[in-house]
C-alpha cells in the first residue's frame, strides 16, 4: 500500500489540515495523565511547522456522542502541545464555522492553531459529506497521522480525502505502514506471530490472515480455553466461548494441514477466583480443578515461548499472556515482553500491535526496547486481519 507521504509536497505558504489523535488520557482535573499520543504526532508537526506550512490540527477526544462535553474539551492538549513546541497554538471554540475559519484564514507561516472536538458533532462519526467539505475548506492540503482510528470511515479520515488535494501520510502512519507491511507482506524468517488475549472471536480473522504468513504461532491469553475445550481437557472454571469450541478444533486443524506450528501453553497458572488476594496454583493444562480457573500461562510455557521468540526473525504480538492488570497473573505477559526485548537486541524486527500489549510493554519498562509498539490498537488488529482501513485507502497513491 504505497502511499503518498509529507515528504513528497511543499508546504510552504499553505494551510495544512492534519488529523491527529490526541485522544489521550484525562484525569478528574482534565490534566493529561499520559501525553504519548501527542509526542508521537512532533516529528509531523514539526516539519509542517519548520517548512513555513500554516498548520491546523484536528482530533477527537474521548466519546460525548455527538454533543458538547465541556470535560472533553481539547483546550488541555493544546496548552500541553504549547509546552511541547514552546510555541504558542491557537485553540478553535468549535471545528467548523465561520470563527474557526477566520482563526484558519489569520495563521501565518509556521503558525498552528488546534480545531476543537471533532466529536462534538454527530456528522463526524457519520462521515457526512457536507460536515468533510466544511472541514476541507480551512485547508489546501490534507494530512492524515492518526492510525488509531484509520480503520474508522469518519469525516475526518475518510470523507475529507475527497473535497482536500493532495491527501497524504504522515511520518506516524507512514512508519506504521513500513513495520507492519513489510512483517505481512516481506517477512524475516522465522516468523512468529504471539496471539493473546480474552476471546478466539476477537482473533479469528488474523489468525486466518496469517495461517499463510507466519512459520509458528504462540497462543496465549484466556482464548486458550476454547482450544483446550476443544481438544477435550478440563478446563475448570476457566473463561470459555462455547459456540467457538467447534472453530477452535478446526483453527487447530487448519494450522497442522498448513504445517504451521501452533502452540498452546504446556501450563497455566490457576485460582479460585478473578481477584488480586486470590491463592494460586501452577497446574499442567490437563490438571485444572473444576474449582479453579486459568488467569495466566505457567513457567514452564514461558520458558518454552521464550526460546521460540529467540529464535525469531520477525515478531508480531497482539494480546496479553494472562491477566496483566493484576500483578499475581502478568508475570507471563511481562516474561513475554522480556523475551520480545531480547530478541530485538540480537536483531529481531519486534512489532507490537497496540492495545493492551502496547500497555504492558510500557508497565514493564521495556518500550525502548521494541522495534515498533503501533499506536493503534484496533486499526493494527484490522490491518493484520488482512482488512482495507479507509482512511489509510483514501489517501493519494
Amino acid at each position: 500500500m504505497e502511499k503518498k507521504t509529507l515528504s513528497d509536497i511543499s508546504c510552504k505558504g499553505r494551510r495544512v489540515l492534519m488529523r491527529v489523535d490526541f485522544n489521550v488520557p484525562l484525569d478528574d482535573q482534565a490534566n493529561i495523565t499520559n501525553d504519548k499520543r501527542i509526542v508521537e504526532a512532533l516529528p509531523s508537526i514539526k516539519t509542517i511547522m519548520e517548512s513555513g506550512g500554516r498548520l491546523i490540527l484536528m482530533s477527537h477526544l474521548g466519546r460525548p456522542k455527538g454533543k458538547v462535553v465541556p470535560e472533553l474539551s481539547l483546550t488541555p492538549v493544546a496548552k500541553r502541545l504549547s509546552e511541547l513546541l514552546d510555541a504558542p497554538v491557537v485553540m478553535a471554540g468549535d471545528c467548523i464555522g465561520t470563527e474557526a475559519m477566520q482563526q484558519a484564514l489569520a495563521l501565518q507561516d509556521g503558525e498552528i492553531m488546534l480545531l476543537e472536538n471533532l466529536r462534538f458533532h454527530p456528522e463526524e462519526e457519520k462521515n457526512e459529506p457536507e460536515f468533510a467539505r466544511e472541514l476541507a475548506s480551512m485547508g489546501e492540503i490534507y494530512v492524515n497521522d492518526a492510525f488509531g482510528t484509520a480503520h474508522r470511515a469518519h469525516a475526518s479520515t475518510e470523507g475529507i480525502c475527497h473535497y482536500v488535494q493532495p491527501s497524504v501520510a504522515g511520518y506516524l502512519i507512514e512508519k506504521e505502514l513500513k513495520y507492519l507491511g513489510q512483517a505481512l507482506n516481506a517477512p524475516e524468517r522465522p516468523f512468529l506471530a504471539i496471539l493473546g488475549g480474552a476471546k478466539i472471536s476477537g482473533k479469528i480473522d488474523v489468525l486466518e490472515n496469517l495461517f499463510d504468513k507466519v512459520d509458528t504461532v504462540l497462543i496465549g491469553g484466556a482464548m486458550i480455553f476454547t482450544f483446550f475445550k476443544a481438544q477435550g481437557y478440563n478446563i475448570g472454571k476457566s473463561l470459555v466461548e462455547e459456540d467457538k469450541v467447534e472453530l477452535a478444533g478446526h483453527l487447530l486443524q487448519t494450522a497442522r494441514d498448513n504445517n504451521i506450528r501452533m502452540l498452546l501453553p504446556g501450563d497455566v497458572v490457576a485460582a479460585t477466583e478473578f481477584s488480586a488476594d486470590a491463592e494460586t496454583l501452577t497446574v499442567p493444562i490437563d490438571g485444572i480443578p473444576d474449582n479453579m480457573m486459568g488467569l495466566d500461562i505457567g513457567p514452564q510455557t514461558i520458558d518454552t515461548y521464550s526460546r521460540e521468540i529467540l529464535q525469531a526473525k520477525t515478531v508480531i504480538w497482539n494480546g496479553p499472556m494472562g491477566v496483566f492488570e493484576i500483578e499475581k497473573f502478568a508475570k507471563g505477559t511481562i516474561a513475554i515482553a522480556q523475551a520480545l526485548a531480547d530478541a530485538t537486541a540480537k536483531g529481531t524486527i519486534s512489532i507490537v500491535g497496540g492495545g493492551d500489549s502496547a500497555a504492558a510493554v510500557m508497565k514493564a519498562g521495556l518500550a525502548s526496547g521494541i522495534t515498533h509498539i503501533s499506536t493503534g490498537g484496533g486499526a493494527s488488529l484490522e490491518f493484520l486481519e488482512g482488512k482495507i482501513l479507509p482512511g489509510i485507502a483514501a489517501l493519494n497513491d
